[in-house]
Parts: C-alpha cells; sequence; structure tokens
C-alpha cells in the first residue's frame, strides 16, 4: 500500500532473496518447524508424542492464518502463543502437545539465529562476488601507473590495480571473520524459561541423557552442531554484537573502496557505471554523479550506527532475561542484514563495471611526474659528482618556482628549470630520459599478482557479480 509507511531497504535496496528470509511468512514458517523438532524429538524420546501428530503438524507448516494470529494476539497480548493457538486449529490433534516444555524464546530466539545463519551465508556469497570482480580489475590494471595521494596530495605513483588491491585486502579480511561468525553459531536449544531444562528433567524424569539427546536431533534438524553450554531465557545476546559487527565492517570497507571511487570520479581518473539513458541531475544535463557510490556510502554509515544497538543491548541483560532487547532486536538485526545485503548488491555492480579514464590518469601523472623523479635525478647528479645537500635545496626552490606557475594555469616546466641550474650538468633531454613513469611504481604489479593469489583459495570459482539495482 503507498499510503502507509515501507522502509526504503525493502521497497528499494534490498534484494528479493533477503526480503522474503525476513518476512512473516518465513518467520513463522521457521517456528513452526521447530515445533516439529521438539515434538519429533519427545515421539523418539518416548514421551507422549505421536507419530501422528507429528505428521500433521508437518502438513501445517505454510499455511499460516496471520489474521488469526492478530485477533487472538490482541486477546492475550502474546505473539508466541497466538501462533501456538493459530496453529492448533490447522493441525487439531496435535494442539495439546504443540510448545510442549518450551518457553517463547525456544521458536523465537532459535529461529532468528537459524535467518541470521541463511542471511550470513548469502552476504558470503555476495561479498565473494565483489571480491571477484575487484580481483579481476586489480589484475587488469596491475601494472597501470597512477598519481598516488597522501592526505589526497600527489605522492609517489601507484598503479591503479594496486591501489584496487588494497580495497580487496580489506574486504578479505571481513570474509575472514565473517567465516568465523558463521563458524561459531549455536542455537539455544530448549532450556526453559531460565536456562536450567527444569521442564525437560519432569518430563524426562531426571534423564539427562535424553535432554542431550533431544537438543542433539533439534540442531541437527537444522544444520547446528551445538547449542550455548549455559544460557538464561535467550541466547546470549553477545552474539547478536558479533554478527551485527561483522556486518558494520563489511560496511567499513566497501565505504572506503567508493569513497576513493567518488574522489576518483571527481578528478575523471575512474568512474563507476553510467547508463546510457542515466540522468546525473535535474537541473545540469552534462552531470555524471557517482550516485552508486554515494548509496553505498549512505546506507554504510546507517549500517556502522545500527551496529552499535547490539552491544547496547547486550550489556543491559538483566540477570536471566529482560523484555527490553525485544523491539530493538525486530528493527535493528533485519535491518542490519538488508542494509548489508543492499551495499554488497551496489559494490557488485560498481566494481563489475569500473572504467578507467586512461588518458586522464596518464595525464595527471605525466603532469606530477617531473616532481616524483626529482630524488631519482639528484642521485643521478651526485653520480656525476654533485653535493646531495646543495642539489636538494636546488630541487626545493626550483620546484617552489614551478609551482607558483603551475598555480597560475601554466604548465609544469621543472625539467626546464633544472635544466639551467649548472649544479645539474645535465641536459634537458638527460633530465627528461627519467621521466619514464613505470620507473616508479615499485613492486606494484608483483604485490597485487601476490595478493589475488593468496585470495585465490577464499574467492575460488566463485562468478562475477552484477547485482541489478534499483536507481
Amino acid at each position: 500500500m503507498k499510503n502507509v509507511y515501507e522502509s526504503p531497504l525493502s521497497s528499494r535496496y534490498a534484494s528479493d532473496y533477503m526480503l522474503e528470509l525476513f518476512s512473516a511468512q518465513k518467520r513463522i514458517e521457521t517456528w513452526r518447524r521447530l515445533w516439529i523438532a521438539l515434538a519429533r524429538a519427545e515421539h523418539k524420546l518416548g514421551l507422549n508424542v505421536t507419530a501422528e501428530q507429528v505428521a500433521e503438524l508437518e502438513q501445517h507448516i505454510t499455511d499460516i492464518d496471520f489474521e488469526i494470529a492478530a485477533k487472538r494476539e490482541k486477546e492475550v497480548r502474546h505473539d508466541v502463543m497466538a501462533h501456538v493457538y493459530t496453529y492448533g486449529l490447522v493441525a487439531p490433534s496435535a494442539a495439546g502437545i504443540i510448545h510442549l516444555g518450551a518457553t517463547s524464546c525456544y521458536v523465537t530466539d532459535n529461529a532468528d539465529m537459524i535467518l541470521y545463519r541463511d542471511a550470513l551465508v548469502y552476504i558470503r556469497n555476495e561479498l565473494k562476488s565483489v571480491m571477484k570482480n575487484l580481483a579481476d580489475f586489480a589484475m587488469e590494471y596491475r601494472a597501470m601507473p597512477t598519481l598516488g595521494y597522501t592526505h589526497y596530495q600527489p605522492a609517489q605513483l601507484v598503479t591503479v590495480g594496486k591501489r584496487a588491491s588494497l580495497w580487496l585486502q580489506d574486504l578479505a579480511a571481513d570474509l575472514e571473520e565473517l567465516d568465523f561468525v558463521i563458524g561459531t553459531l549455536k542455537l539455544l536449544g530448549c532450556r526453559g524459561t531460565t536456562g536450567t531444562e527444569a521442564s525437560f528433567m519432569e518430563l524426562f524424569e531426571g534423564d539427562t541423557a535424553k535432554i542431550d539427546e533431544m537438543n542433539r536431533q533439534i540442531c541437527a534438524e537444522f544444520g547446528f552442531d551445538r547449542t550455548f553450554a549455559v544460557s538464561g531465557q535467550t541466547y546470549p545476546r553477545k552474539a547478536d554484537s558479533r554478527i551485527l559487527n561483522v556486518l558494520s565492517s563489511i560496511a567499513q570497507s566497501c565505504y572506503r573502496m567508493a569513497n576513493d571511487i567518488r574522489l576518483l570520479q571527481h578528478d575523471r581518473q575512474m568512474e563507476e557505471p553510467f547508463e546510457k539513458n542515466q540522468i546525473g541531475s535535474s537541473a545540469m544535463p552534462y552531470k555524471r554523479n557517482p550516485m552508486r557510490s554515494e548509496r553505498i556510502c549512505s546506507l554504510a554509515r546507517y549500517l556502522m550506527a545500527d551496529a552499535m544497538n547490539a552491544p547496547m543491548t547486550a550489556s543491559v541483560q538483566w540477570m536471566e532475561r529482560t523484555l527490553d532487547d525485544s523491539a530493538n532486536r525486530r528493527i535493528s538485526m533485519p535491518e542490519g542484514f538488508l542494509c548489508a545485503d543492499a551495499i554488497l548488491r551496489l559494490a557488485q555492480n560498481v566494481t563489475s563495471g569500473l572504467v578507467v579514464n586512461e588518458k586522464i590518469v596518464e595525464a595527471t601523472v605525466r603532469e606530477y611526474l617531473p616532481f616524483i623523479a626529482t630524488e631519482n635525478l639528484m642521485m643521478e647528479a651526485v653520480k656525476r659528482g654533485g653535493n646531495r645537500q646543495e642539489l636538494h635545496e636546488v630541487i626545493r626552490t626550483c620546484s617552489m618556482e614551478a609551482t607558483a606557475n603551475m598555480k597560475q594555469g601554466k604548465p609544469c616546466n621543472l625539467m626546464e628549470i633544472l635544466a639551467t641550474r649548472p649544479e645539474f650538468g645535465m641536459t634537458l633531454e638527460e633530465l627528461e630520459a627519467v621521466l619514464e613513469p613505470t620507473l616508479y611504481t615499485g613492486r606494484c604489479a608483483e604485490q597485487v599478482e601476490r595478493l589475488v593469489a593468496e585470495l585465490q583459495p577464499m574467492i575460488g570459482d566463485t562468478a562475477a557479480g552484477n547485482a541489478e539495482i534499483n536507481v
């Protein structure tokens, strides 16, 4: 509906997969699957739960009547019990055993962790696609000289590919962290109201082996191999902090990359993709704004701020449970994933179509190369008998003169000025022979090749990514 608020993350930015994953339908389906897993384990372990009841529950995973659930929730003011009731209406033979021995967090927390795990795996694939794009780009331009910048002031030469390798290396660090987070995810399991498993001690008559087996079976159904060793009513909210932190880390890396691209597009050295009929400005038809990179930065700022919600929540959990986490987590966790998804979709799109304006890059290098070459020139003049300290002062004063000329709109004439100084004892032709850009890029190409080879096991056979975005 257009007469109610809709989050731009769902209407403009996030993927269909992520929107479906965090939909109410998917969430309650996961609740029902958890109720089935619990009932199945209880049946297998000898409780008064029949195979027929389990089978009936399995037949009604997707037919969720949200209207009935909403009406029931208004009456009982409890979302989980409203859905227990709704589920029981379509599976009447099993209505009496749904949620047996469990507390609400059995479905809410375990379902969240299952959805977060699936979302992290999806994010992982998107991240690898961006890395694949950057690895290909870095290799293609690994030897192309470009002006380096420190403090956004002209510095020694690097290569276009070497600069991209800096972005790639940041994302590789994020992938390592992401793999660690995925590898350490755990389910809450079915632990009772304060995490003591007291209700199951009653149901299984003190047979702790059966309780452990019940949790093992529930974990196995959802692809987990363990639960938290101890818990309160909820799983430790430190887990949420760890999850949002890695999403924030990805946002930080993408922001850095996108901001560099924005700066380079200002200098016309590099451009993000710009479609044939794309309009850059409603008032200035000539504009080619880096709007995709700008959007990456904008969304990244939101995600970095959103990630602060989890540590604040984790730090204020009282003893075994407090409910001031719930409303915050309903917003901050899904939106963190939707935002990370949106950022990586944009990053795929940008990195798959980066344009290098090679003539501009070359002209920029040529403009500043005389200054960059001065150290080599000084060393050559010393070899010819010059005094290093005197030569340094000559270069300094001549550079200031050339810079003053450039500030008047004139071309750099440093070589011409130095050729007139007897301290150098070099002709203009001899001076200009040093102005070969590839002499000043050091080991850039080698460094790119080494990094890409090092990351190849991480990237593997990942396909290059080019997500369709809503502009």
